[in-house]
């Protein structure tokens, strides 16, 4: 008899110790009021009730982000459309759809440790702090505080069944107010992934002629970068994983600048967009046999 054939085979005599006939007793002669039972049936209600709030945690999350990510593509126009301000204020509406999903996700953590859903949220907030802070440099060309981001996710409301009830001997109604705090880890990722949307404006304004932005945008992504530098190792481990791609991104912009300041009167306009696009290739190709 081999080893395989002597487990199964103890196994086997193990099992028949057990008969199927005794357990159906077991379970006949528990008492499903006692105090043991009641207690994990609370367990089981508990686990289930959080476990569909990460659920629905995922689905606003999602929202968000596709939300976000739809805001940054109206912005990228902003370099080639004459009318700036519409283009601003079309995505400040679109980032007010993005807060009342934030809201919601605010109401949901009533009462709940924010860590222990922090997985369930950190894209969309991740992602939301990208497109906040590439309108925020847009308008400003600076970077938005992370002070400034969660003054934004402060929300207040007017009770309406009190405001239907207000009169002149009550003029108070009562107010519900729900925050969500950007954790310093989501924003300095979602920092570390408005590099990359920086070096594609840079590109598209080379394209369109705009010689002055890749230089303003390339002493920008110096000052990020030594930042990062600074927290270096020693911070968490998907901000040093970024720090990666942030170098990718700053160096095709003083890529882009070097070509423009040496080479930028032998080369014409409407050709300096394909010269980048070319050039930023061949370093992608060298970044990944590197």
């Amino acid at each position: 008899m081999s080893g395989k054939e002597g487990t199964g085979g103890f196994r086997k005599r193990k099992h028949d110790n057990f008969p199927h006939g005794h357990r159906r007793e077991e379970k006949d002669n528990i008492n499903s009021s006692s105090v043991i039972i009641m207690s994990f049936k609370l367990f089981q209600l508990e686990l289930d009730t959080r476990h569909d709030k990460y659920e629905r945690l995922v689905k606003l999350s999602r929202d968000i982000t596709i939300e976000s990510k739809r805001t940054i593509f109206l912005l990228h126009r902003i370099t080639s459309a004459p009318n700036r301000e519409e283009i601003l204020t079309e995505s400040e509406a679109k980032l007010d759809v993005v807060r009342q999903k934030i809201k919601q996700v605010a109401q949901e953590l009533i009462g709940e440790d924010m860590y222990q859903f922090h997985r369930a949220i950190s894209p969309g907030l991740q992602e939301y702090v990208e497109a906040v802070s590439f309108q925020y440099f847009i308008k400003t060309r600076s970077l938005v505080s992370i002070e400034e981001i969660n003054k934004q996710l402060i929300f207040i409301e007017e009770d309406k069944e009190e405001e239907t009830k207000v009169s002149s001997d009550c003029p108070k109604s009562q107010h519900h107010s729900w925050s969500l705090k950007v954790t310093p880890v989501d924003y300095l990722l979602g920092v570390a992934d408005l590099t990359g949307e920086l070096m594609r404006m840079c590109i598209n304004s080379v394209g369109n002629g705009d010689i002055d932005t890749p230089f303003e945008l390339s002493q920008f992504l110096r000052q990020i970068h030594d930042g990062f530098s600074y927290i270096g190792n020693t911070g968490p481990y998907e901000v040093s994983k970024k720090l990666y791609t942030l170098k990718q991104s700053l160096a095709k912009v003083e890529n882009a600048c070097y070509t423009l300041k040496v080479r930028g009167s032998e080369i014409p306009k409407h050709m300096l967009a394909d010269v980048f696009s070319s050039k930023t290739e061949i370093i992608d190709q060298e970044d990944g046999l590197s």
